[in-house]
């Protein structure tokens, strides 16, 4: 009797103990840079620009909750190389609509369908339709109407039905639940999920852009897109949002897209200048940064990317740029936070290990 109350009592100290570890676990947050090329080219096999941020503790590896904005060419290779699968994603957002940013959707999208197409619909969120000063709309809700169209004039989705009658009828659009919001000058919250919470915020690039913040117990991080200044040309106080400004005000991480700046006017790489002028500059984000109280900034979307002598139809005046040229021109602004120059699958955990 004795031994079988010793032995009661071990286990019910391992299991009270393991239940205090479980229920004391510490959360965690971890962004990743899926894809960090710079605009529409091609260089070196660098995907699409795209961040991944998982939030949870340290039972489940950070992964209660899987998140993924923008999803640019090849980001479902690179969500491979973390182990993630597509019906891991439990939402996605998209800064704005072009064709850089979203290429990877379908991919993505067409994967979930074929593999898992009797699984969770994903959270897709949007800023609504935005009429442009041009005339046009900018839709993300028709981009998802029409997702998987290519593959239904194809064939393909016919074709992959008559394999499996458990997939969907109408293709991977079925797996979507849209979510849109108008985008507003102050933060408004267009996501939750337990102890996470999205911002978003209008920002400058083109009609319909938005940035987010993302805010868990592990800490916060902000994803600019490629938000610039209101004003589109000097005389101006930066190049970057003041709405994104706003909004990474005491953010732990801020991930943005990067321009260095001897891709400016006059300097010989042939760039237009209203496509400089409408990207945030490295120094500038570092400016941002500091004021803000960031931990680290991520530069993303390299524009040049690093090692490239020419990007598109343009030449990267002096040679190609390296790390150590972005980081000098975070470093001139007075940022003392950890600079990440982006590369892809870059990472940042919260807390540090």
């Amino acid at each position: 009797m004795k031994r079988f109350a010793f032995a009661m009592a071990l286990i019910g100290s391992v299991c009270y103990l393991t239940g205090a570890a479980t229920a004391d676990a510490a959360s965690c947050l971890i962004v990743t840079l899926t894809g960090t090329m710079g605009g529409p080219p091609n260089y070196n096999g660098l995907a699409g620009p795209g961040t991944l941020v998982h939030y949870g503790d340290d039972v489940n590896n950070c992964s209660a909750v899987t998140m993924q904005f923008d999803a640019g060419r090849g980001t479902s290779m690179r969500l491979s190389q973390l182990n993630v699968t597509p019906v891991q994603i439990n939402a996605v957002f998209f800064t704005h609509m072009h064709s850089d940013h979203v290429d990877g959707f379908a991919d993505l999208m067409q994967l979930r369908w074929h593999f898992d197409s009797k699984g969770p619909k994903v959270d897709v969120v949007c800023t609504s339709d935005t009429v442009s000063t041009l005339g046009f709309t900018i839709s993300c809700q028709k981009f998802i109407a029409h997702l998987a169209d290519p593959y239904v004039q194809s064939g393909e989705i016919a074709q992959r039905l008559s394999e499996s009658k458990d997939r969907l009828k109408g293709g991977p659009a079925e797996l979507v639940h849209l979510i849109t919001f108008e985008a507003k000058n102050e933060p408004q919250v267009v996501w939750t999920s337990g102890d996470v919470k999205v911002s978003a915020i209008r920002s400058t690039h083109i009609a319909g852009h938005a940035s987010y913040r993302v805010d868990t117990p592990a800490g916060s991080v902000v994803i600019g897109g490629d938000a610039g200044n209101d004003t589109f040309a000097p005389p101006r106080a930066s190049s970057t949002s003041d709405e994104v400004e706003t909004l990474a005000k005491g953010a732990d991480i801020i991930v943005h897209s990067a321009i260095h700046p001897v891709m400016g006017p006059g300097k010989g790489s042939g760039v237009p200048p209203p496509i400089f002028f409408r990207q945030s500059t490295a120094s500038d984000l570092g400016a941002l940064a500091k004021r803000a109280g960031a931990k680290y900034l991520m530069l993303t979307h390299l524009i040049p990317p690093m090692g490239a002598v020419r990007v598109g139809p343009y030449t990267i005046p002096g040679g190609a740029l390296t790390q150590a040229d972005y980081r000098k021109a975070v470093e001139e602004s007075g940022f003392s936070g950890i600079t990440v120059v982006g590369t892809d699958l870059a990472s940042v955990r919260l807390p540090a290990k």
